[in-house]
């Protein structure tokens, strides 16, 4: 891989908005990759001289409220209309991601590590779209590439939200940047056991501490597929077995709901961190489709599927297109 030199002053003039401070914005349902990836990018706009302000579109889920207060960082505040105002979004350039008046105002700019979207802007901007495991791992690349200092307190939570989407390393879509740039965190953090670490955020994230509803919700992205529209959702946990039959009937009656919200199919998955697999769950007239395209066996089980952005999206849009 080249190497990226540092770039001495602002490569861009600062954007000046006219509409008060720009959004730096994750999408929906937000996870640690969308609230900590804002306010790291907040940090970067901010050191090259942009008047910027991290904003989320719903509160933190239990991982991500575990890192900010663990590393002394402010929930941003949760704004759901971007009309007339200035923005940058970050970990996704899709418009079903998006708040709904996405189009009245203006995107400045994207970060991402997921597949191009559909959204589009009035005029050019600066887009860092690379095909890593997170996108908190080109943010790091960013401040390196413009000379901007991360502070301790952002290092710590972008080195949790790499291990986040990579599962510490275990998902398929682990490169070797977001290896070589978690190393390069942990000495700004201070941070010596980087799996442990990661373990407590696991902890955290397998917390079912909530309504079968937020469950299905906590990482929940509707995708087209040709002529269908699929919602696929996915909880990650120490341990599927956390999963009671009575919390499992729960969250299917849920899936039944958001499917009568007018989806084809809706899809959970139950990936069980230590065991490096999932369960399959899924209602609609296509589950029997689904579940052979995904390859799970008669209980449902896709061994060493970890990834949604990778190992699940990607065969379905294929067989759906």
């Amino acid at each position: 891989m080249a190497k990226v030199e540092k770039f001495s002053g602002a490569y861009t003039a600062p954007i000046t908005s006219k509409n008060g401070q720009i959004l730096v914005i994750g999408h929906k349902n937000p996870d640690t990759d969308s609230i900590v990836g804002a306010i790291a990018a907040a940090n970067l706009y901010k050191g090259r001289g942009y008047d910027v302000k991290p904003v989320a579109q719903g509160e933190p889920a239990p991982e991500t409220q575990f890192v900010l207060e663990k590393f002394g960082l402010e929930s941003p505040e949760v704004v759901t209309s971007v009309a007339g105002k200035d923005i940058f979004l970050v970990d996704y350039a899709d418009l079903k991601q998006a708040p709904a008046d996405f189009s009245e105002g203006n995107l400045c700019g994207i970060i991402d590590h997921h597949k191009m979207g559909d959204v589009s802007s009035n005029s050019p901007l600066e887009c860092w779209i690379w095909p890593v495991g997170s996108s908190n791992t080109i943010i790091k690349v960013m401040h390196d590439f413009y000379g901007v200092e991360i502070p301790r307190e952002i290092a710590s939570a972008m080195l949790c939200a790499i291990l986040s989407d990579t599962l510490i390393f275990n998902s398929p879509t682990t490169t070797p940047l977001d290896q070589k740039v978690v190393k390069e965190l942990a000495e700004i953090a201070g941070i010596e056991d980087i799996e442990a670490l990661g373990m407590e955020m696991f902890k955290a994230k397998s917390n079912l501490d909530a309504s079968p509803k937020a469950l299905l919700n906590r990482d929940f992205k509707d995708f087209e597929m040709g002529s269908k529209k699929i919602g696929i959702g996915q909880l990650e946990l120490i341990s599927e077995e956390m999963v009671t039959p009575e919390l499992k009937q729960a969250l299917v009656e849920e899936m039944n709901k958001a499917k009568a919200e007018g989806r084809d199919d809706v899809v959970l998955v139950l990936t069980d961190i230590l065991k490096k697999g999932s369960r399959l769950l899924v209602v609609g007239d296509d589950s029997a489709e689904i579940a052979k395209v995904l390859g799970a066996d008669s209980e449902m089980w896709m061994d060493g599927v970890l990834s949604r952005k990778k190992q699940i999206v990607p065969p379905l849009q294929k067989q759906f297109a």
